[in-house]
């Protein structure tokens, strides 16, 4: 009787029917009663809203589920060619049920084949038949299996192996059941569905152990241990840093970007989804394995990260104390040349011109070309030169040259307000700053956003000069990349030190959560393939189909980019890509945190630190 049948004192539909001034009487009721009536039990809560049973699927509410059995194997197994199944993004449910057979009852049986094969070849030979291939080969795997077991090599077992695969509707799971029979018979392995036994082969896929299907093969212990299950895509190395947890099995992500054919990586992630966190992270770690790390910050979000490693932090501006002069040259290597030193930085210069001047016609190019070489000439400095005893030139000395050529007068006048204006002040000094520091941070927050695209080009100019002086393992972060690819110079730039990195050790990281910019450069694209490593973190519906198509993604990549929470992505290394999670441990995230309200706890927690020291005192 239900509760309501209890609480209304339902009675029996005949005795209800005879009396025709019937009442209905409440019974009484105890509060347990009501309070069990109630209670959802566990299958209630895993069951699906409804079942129904077919030839050749079971319907389960929302879902279509179709079991498989294998039915044959190849002569050889490879080692994990079960993995390409493991390793596919869709849904499915993988059982196999393994009994071991008694070794004396297999050697039976052995004896019963190999007599067997053995008659029929001899029978071919009384009859002068051509000798057959098939049962020649059967003979010799036969007699090597038997002494195999006889020397207890090896074991036998009856092995089933189902397979149970979900889709919304019949289309897709058509598609899917496809795709799985093309990828095993690629490997003559051939499988079957369970027609009029689909009951069973759901009730043997559910983690229960319950084998109601018993289709089986025999198997060795050897072909037996190809079936491993628990392999996927995984970039875990002997060396290199922890990325995060590999989404899909739970692997750790470890990998030493400088063990690949180059150091550069991009990462590619909307605000907010944790890009900042990951770059942190991996420049904590990356630190801990003796690399140096220089960071170009247009977002002052590194500066507590530089104070906690005892770091040094430049805040670029126009009022800032310091300074760099782009006129400073490097001191060559012993595989370089002062004229090879030289002409590179005239190079650069006229690029850093052309953006500072806003674009230069032909005759201008020529024109500050030669202005260049003239201004490092006045103070002595030739393609013969010794650089390590040089004075470099400032932006003062070069309005002058400019000033005494012809035609000059449209760009000296855009010029003057680098070298008189309110510009000045930052361009117009000697470098004053030294990166000998294990990490470094040049913060350009505080500079105008017109000055931006020139400052991170000049500091980045700054940077690769004092790479080339010395080998070392070092790693260049250059965080929202898209204001450098906002002009083809600082895009072009960009590219070079991506394409010359690896000669000085170096790798170059470019941070962006404007991907439909980024690639909208004709540098985007040939950044993005010289870079060994790429991260993608959640992705904007905008920007989505862009990033699709430049990593060809599959649709179930682009939907995990789109739902992936923050911290959360696809990490690719060389030819292989894992979903990823980023973690980190406690101490780390207090030290990388980018969540405001985390970053001014633990100010506040420094505050009352200091005053509970100072009070002691």
């Amino acid at each position: 009787m239900g509760i309501f049948d209890k609480l209304f004192g339902r009675k029996n539909t005949e005795e209800n029917m005879e009396k025709s001034d019937t009442r209905v009487s409440a019974l009484p009721v105890l509060p347990e009663e009501i309070y069990e009536s109630a209670t959802m039990e566990l299958q209630d809560i895993i069951a699906p809203s409804a079942l129904k049973i077919e030839p050749k699927s079971i319907n389960l509410g929302d879902k279509i589920a179709r079991t498989y059995f294998v039915i044959s194997y190849p002569r050889f197994l490879t080692d994990n060619w079960f993995s390409p199944i493991i390793n596919l993004d869709k849904i499915f449910d993988v059982s196999i049920f393994i009994e071991p057979i008694d070794t004396s009852i297999a050697l039976r049986e052995f004896q019963n084949k190999v007599a067997e094969v053995q008659s029929q070849i001899s029978a071919r030979e009384s009859k002068g038949m051509v000798r057959d291939p098939m049962l020649d080969t059967a003979n010799q795997d036969l007699e090597g299996l038997r002494d195999s077991l006889m020397q207890a090599q090896e074991k036998m077992f009856d092995v089933g192996l189902y397979i149970t695969i979900y889709a919304d509707n019949d289309l897709e799971l058509f598609k899917i059941e496809s795709e799985i029979k093309s990828i095993l018979e690629s490997k003559l392995i051939y499988i079957k569905p369970a027609l009029f036994q689909q009951d069973d082969g759901f009730k043997s896929i559910i983690p229960i152990g319950n084998d109601l299907l018993n289709v089986h093969q025999k198997l060795n212990s050897e072909p037996l241990s190809s079936i491993f299950p628990f392999v996927s895509f995984d970039l875990t190395s002997d060396k290199g840093i922890l990325y995060g947890l590999n989404r899909h099995n739970s692997s750790m992500v470890i990998f030493d970007r400088f063990s690949l054919e180059n150091y550069n990586s991009v990462t590619f992630a909307k605000s907010g989804s944790g890009k900042s966190y990951c770059t942190k992270l991996e420049i904590l770690r990356s630190l801990m394995f003796d690399t140096d790390v220089i960071v170009i910050d247009p977002e002052r979000e590194y500066e507590y990260l530089a104070e906690a490693v005892g770091g040094r932090y430049f805040n670029i501006s126009l009022s800032s104390e310091h300074h760099i002069n782009p006129f400073d040259l490097p001191i060559p290597r012993e595989d370089e040349t002062a004229a090879d030193v030289l002409r590179s930085n005239i190079i650069n210069l006229v690029g850093l011109f052309r953006l500072m001047l806003g674009g230069l016609t032909p005759e201008e190019d020529s024109l500050v070309d030669r202005a260049i070489s003239e201004t490092y000439a006045i103070k002595d400095i030739t393609p013969e030169s010794d650089f390590s005893n040089i004075e470099p030139p400032l932006l003062s000395d070069f309005e002058m040259v400019l000033s005494g050529m012809e035609g000059s007068e449209s760009v000296i006048q855009r010029l003057v307000k680098y070298t008189r204006g309110s510009w000045s002040t930052f361009l117009n000094k000697p470098s004053n700053v030294d990166i000998n520091k294990k990490f470094i941070v040049f913060s350009v927050r505080d500079m105008e956003d017109e000055l931006k695209p020139i400052a991170m080009y000049i500091v980045t100019h700054y940077i690769w000069n004092a790479v080339r002086k010395n080998l070392k393992q070092r790693l260049l972060v250059v965080d929202e990349a898209w204001w450098m690819m906002k002009s083809e110079d600082t895009a072009s730039f960009l590219y070079s030190i991506a394409k010359r990195g690896r000669k000085y050790y170096l790798g170059l990281a470019t941070i962006t959560q404007d991907a439909a910019d980024f690639m909208k450069s004709p540098y985007g694209v040939p950044i993005v393939t010289n870079s060994s490593i790429q991260i993608l973190l959640k992705q904007s519906p905008s920007t989505i189909d862009v990033l699709q198509k430049t990593f060809n993604l599959t649709d179930e990549e682009k939907y995990l980019l789109l739902e992936s929470g923050v911290g959360e992505g696809i990490f690719f290394a060389g030819t292989k890509h894992v979903a990823i999670k980023v973690i980190a441990s406690y101490t780390e995230d207090q030290i990388i945190t980018s969540d405001p309200s985390q970053i001014l706890k633990i100010k506040q927690a420094k505050v009352d630190l200091e005053e509970a020291e100072a009070s002691r005192k």
